[in-house]
Formats: structure tokens, C-alpha cells, sequence
């Protein structure tokens, strides 16, 4: 919500080539309060003040001399590039209420002035003004934020990814139903899975050389939702020699609890032999 005091202290141009007319509105608006207020008889001016000084309200005489508010309002849509033309006509012609509504203004007032109308159309038109402006304005720090965060998420995966593949040769992700979501690093050389493989076809592709026993107890692991570390398997490759491994992961839940799956990293172990096996178990 605007505060009254920035209304009254929003910027407003008077422009009127009839020298009783800016004074009557200018001590209309005095007397209302507002504390921002220029004016000008010189309606080819209007451009060069609105640029300098960019109103929150321009109240416009439509009829004057050499330069007509109508093509006021024309030349201000070369400066106002957004399309919004903070204008509010001010006409004895009831015939040239809808062509200036037409033109771009925003809402008229009637000669002879009605003083109660002319400070409520004024009020109500800088209010609508400084909202709108209140709302691009954060708009445009939201998406500045948004553009920030996204770059700092970027910049932290980057670092986990570069994490991960110094501390492992691998990481992994799968979903609630063992479908492998993500894979990075070499894991299809070293495994056969990718993205995409079901716990059954994986099971199917590491059948034969890999340790059954081991895998059984793997699967056990992420069937009852147990986070583990440096879980140790292994195969007997063709030529009889045997590749060792270490995984670790856990189970992933969403804001509500449900599971959704697991992520971890994978290692090969060389030349170390079986190494122990070390569970990390959740808290009873």
C-alpha cells in the first residue's frame, strides 16, 4: 500500500498556455499538499521536461496555440517508450474527452474546474501511478533475485559436480522406482548402467561376474531406505581377474517425507583388495 506522503510528494507538470489557469491549479495542489509541482505555458517544453524530470502526472490544456495537447501527447509517445502516458486532459470540449482517451491519456477533467473532482481524479490517478511503478519496480528486483540465486545455484552445482568427481568416479541418482535419473562419470564403462536402466535391468546387465551375495545385500540396503557409506562389491571379469568397488548413498525424501529415491557416488578400489565394510545406519 502507498503511504499519503508519497502521493504528495509525487512529481506533477502543469502545462496550460493561460496564465490564470496554472496558477489556479497550482495553488489547488499547494493547498492539497502536494510539494512537487511545475508548470510551463510553452507546450513544445512538455518533451524536454518530461525527460529531465520523468512526472508521475502531466495535466494537460488540450487547446493551445502553435502546439495542441493532442499533439503533445504524440510527441511524448517518443519519449515514453513503455507506452504509458501519465496524462490527465483538462477540456471544455465534451467532443474531445474520448479522441484524448483515444490518444493515450489516462482520464480529463471538465472546464470549469470542479475542485472536488479535480483532486479526486488526481489522487486516484498518482495512485494508480506509484502502484504500478511500486510493481515493475519489484518486478524487476524478483527478477534480479531469481537471476542471482539461479547463478549461485549454477556455481554450487558446478562445485558439487567438481567435488564429486575428485572424491569418486562417479555419482548417481535414481528414482522411487530404481530408474537411474542421473549418471555422471564414467559408470557405463565401468558398470553397464545409464540413465533410464530400471533396478531389474540393471540387475539383469550385473548378472553373472558380480558377487550375488553382495548385491543382494545392496538391495536390501535400498529397499528398507538406509543411507550407506563405502558399500563394498565386486565381479570376476573374463580374464579371472576381479575389480573391486565402494558406493555410498541415501534415500531422498520430499517435503512432505515421501521417498523418491536415492543419490550417491561409486569409486573403483584398485589394488587394495576387499575393503571393509562400513554401514551407516539411521538413527532408531
Amino acid at each position: 500500500m502507498l503511504q499519503q506522503s508519497e502521493i504528495l510528494n509525487a512529481k506533477i507538470l502543469i502545462v496550460d498556455d493561460q496564465q490564470a489557469n496554472v496558477t489556479l491549479l497550482e495553488q489547488m495542489l499547494s493547498n492539497s499538499g502536494y510539494k512537487r509541482v511545475m508548470s510551463t505555458m510553452d507546450p513544445c517544453a512538455v518533451c524536454s521536461l518530461h525527460l529531465a524530470h520523468r512526472f508521475d502526472l502531466i495535466l494537460l490544456d488540450l487547446q493551445m496555440p502553435e502546439m495542441d495537447g493532442f499533439q503533445v501527447m504524440d510527441a511524448m509517445k517518443e519519449v515514453e517508450t513503455a507506452g504509458y502516458l501519465p496524462v490527465l486532459v483538462i477540456t471544455a470540449q465534451p467532443s474531445h474527452k474520448l479522441r484524448a482517451l483515444q490518444t493515450g491519456a489516462k482520464d480529463f477533467v471538465s472546464k470549469p474546474f470542479d475542485f472536488i473532482e479535480v483532486q479526486t481524479r488526481i489522487h486516484n490517478m498518482l495512485e494508480v501511478r506509484l502502484l504500478y511503478q511500486k510493481l515493475n519496480n519489484y518486478n524487476k528486483l524478483l527478477e534480479q533475485t531469481v537471476h542471482e540465486r539461479t547463478a549461485k545455484l549454477r556455481e554450487s552445482e558446478a562445485r558439487f559436480k567438481s567435488f564429486t568427481e575428485l572424491s569418486s568416479d562417479w555419482y548417481w541418482e535414481q528414482d522411487a522406482h530404481g530408474t537411474f535419473t542421473k549418471v555422471y562419470g564414467p559408470v557405463v564403462e565401468m558398470l553397464g548402467i545409464g540413465p533410464g536402466d530400471t533396478l531389474s535391468e540393471r540387475q539383469s546387465k550385473l548378472s553373472g561376474s558380480w558377487n550375488a551375495e553382495e548385491h543382494a545385500q545392496l538391495d536390501a540396503n535400498i529397499a528398507a531406505r538406509r543411507p550407506f557409506i563405502d558399500f563394498p562389491f565386486s565381479r570376476k571379469n573374463l580374464d579371472g581377474t576381479v575389480q573391486y568397488f565402494q558406493v555410498s548413498g541415501e534415500p531422498i525424501f520430499d517435503s512432505a517425507s515421501r521417498f523418491v529415491g536415492y543419490r550417491g557416488i561409486g569409486k573403483e578400489v584398485v589394488g587394495q583388495g576387499q575393503p571393509n565394510l562400513e554401514f551407516a545406519h539411521e538413527s532408531q
